[in-house]
């Protein structure tokens, strides 16, 4: 008896010894699969952006065919197409102030195929100015590059009694609530770059929104409304019939296209800078080396001359630079507009 115990307690440590040491084997193998699957994780990103694109890629413009974001995507569109070897697809959403394109691009798969060109009101305006987005511009996309900055014009009616910033200001100081601005409507670009310079001018004006820029600049041409901020494509030609008046440029240096035009800044304003802006972004967890492929694509297209010629004819420059630069930029904008918005009372309606 007491010997068959002693064997059978030989035999459970063997066996269990046997265990252990399978045990042992298991957990050394397991940890090698792990080490191996971390590094085809790790790896997954390069081998994306090795194969990226695999299919056609849709670039989402936000407004409607005809306008500037548009103009300048169907521009650069068949340049990305001939860079990354895939065809690469204008696509319209246009509506709700740019939110329906922010909204499609942002819930879209985050593989780079899907891409969205939009403009200042969908990165720094929409969220301050709407109580509430289907979409946030910083978290729910990865920024690609910032791509061109289309200058403002302060612009008037031939007509009105004034030629400079600084009598138009005075003008404005002795006839408080009694000079209207248009803009292409609540909340646009052209409305914020008039309250802007409003308050730093101290001067108390009427705004009155349009549907669209073409209606206001009727209304301006025609002497309905005094001067709004106009960018330079739209304004030139009623510049050069004499139809309108620059009185100055909202960048901080003058327009190649009206070299003579000063800039706000120089009129007694320093640093003042407002403009239109287009920016590129994919959906939020796009691989970063798809990102950084996209970049410099975008990138070698705003160094093309073609480009760069066409966007000058357009009064716009394009605005080469990284996804970190862009999103600072963005950062900055965000904080500027929504102070206005702000303190300007002004809501969507």
């Amino acid at each position: 008896m007491a010997l068959e115990l002693v064997l059978c307690k030989k035999r459970m440590c063997w066996t269990n010894f046997e265990g252990l040491k399978m045990g042992s084997q298991w957990l050394r193998a397991s940890r090698g699969c792990l080490s191996i699957l971390l590094a085809l994780l790790a790896f997954t990103p390069l081998l994306q952006a090795q194969t990226y694109p695999d299919k056609p890629v849709k670039l989402i413009v936000s407004l409607a065919p005809g306008g500037g974001v548009d103009y300048f995507g169907r521009l650069i569109a068949p340049k990305l197409s001939e860079i990354i070897g895939q065809p690469v697809v204008v696509e319209n959403r246009p509506g709700g102030a740019t939110n329906i394109a922010a909204d499609f691009v942002a819930h879209a798969a985050p593989d780079g195929h899907t891409l969205l060109l939009s403009s200042v009101t969908t990165y720094a305006i929409n969220s301050s100015l709407f109580k509430t987005l289907s979409y946030d511009p910083v978290k729910d996309f990865s920024p690609i590059g910032l791509a061109a900055t289309f200058q403002f014009l302060l612009v008037c009616n031939a007509d009105f009694p004034v030629d400079s910033v600084a009598k138009f200001v005075s003008y404005a100081k002795a006839n408080p609530k009694k000079i209207s601005f248009g803009s292409s409507g609540p909340g646009s670009p052209h409305q914020l770059t008039m309250e802007l310079f409003a308050k730093r001018a101290n001067i108390d004006l009427v705004h009155v929104p349009y549907k669209g820029a073409g209606p206001a600049v009727l209304d301006l041409i025609s002497g309905q409304i005094p001067v709004m901020f106009l960018d330079v494509a739209t304004a030139l030609p009623h510049i050069k019939s004499g139809r309108i008046r620059a009185l100055a440029s909202a960048s901080l240096k003058r327009s190649e296209l009206l070299p003579a035009t000063p800039t706000i800044s120089e009129s007694g304003f320093a640093n003042f800078e407002a403009s239109s802006w287009l920016g590129m972004v994919a959906p939020a967890k796009t691989p970063q080396p798809v990102i950084q492929k996209l970049n410099s694509a975008l990138n070698r297209i705003l160094a093309d001359p073609e480009v760069i010629s066409r966007l000058s004819g357009a009064g716009a420059e394009p605005t080469p630079g990284t996804p970190q630069a862009f999103a600072a930029y963005q950062a900055s904008e965000l904080q500027k507009w929504g102070e206005i918005i702000k303190s300007s009372n002004i809501t969507p309606d």
